[in-house]
């Protein structure tokens, strides 16, 4: 079986450094068998790569590419918390928040560039539940915020 971090270099991708909180918070936290992440923004190098609303600054296609940039922001942390991204089993949710312009309803589309990455990394144990919903806004002016809950070993 090929490791999740080899596919990842397969679909051209790489984890950047993980992004440390802004607030009074953890990164993540552990209770069993299962990983929650904090909310993640589109950020590269501790810089917001992409910003404003969805329906007014930013297309679906540039949402969706924020929210895979999201994901990979949220795999780096849960490489830094357990050391390989072997260890996860399966990702069990993802929810999206998405800023939204109002009458922008294509939350879900946004939210697939998070989870179509994760399906193609981690295949049928990366399908999970998930919610996708608008937001009036978000932290720093953010397009889209990304949570994760993984089971892990």
């Amino acid at each position: 079986m090929i490791s999740y971090e080899a596919k990842l270099k397969t679909l051209g991708l790489q984890l950047p450094s993980p992004p440390q909180p802004v607030a009074t918070y953890v990164p993540a936290v552990r209770a069993g068998d299962l990983l929650f992440l904090s909310g993640v923004l589109p950020m590269r190098e501790g810089q917001l790569v992409f910003s404003g609303k969805l329906g007014r600054d930013l297309t679906v296609e540039e949402g969706m590419e924020a929210a895979k940039l999201c994901v990979l922001n949220a795999l780096a942390i849960a490489k830094q918390e357990l050391g390989s991204l072997d260890r996860i089993n399966r990702i069990v949710k993802v929810v999206g928040h998405v800023a939204s312009e109002e009458g922008f309803v294509q939350q879900p589309q946004v939210v697939n560039g998070a989870s179509d990455l994760l399906v193609a990394v981690f295949g049928e144990a990366g399908r999970h539940a998930r919610v996708a919903v608008g937001a009036a806004e978000l932290p720093r002016r953010a397009p889209v915020e990304i949570e994760v809950i993984l089971s892990i070993t």
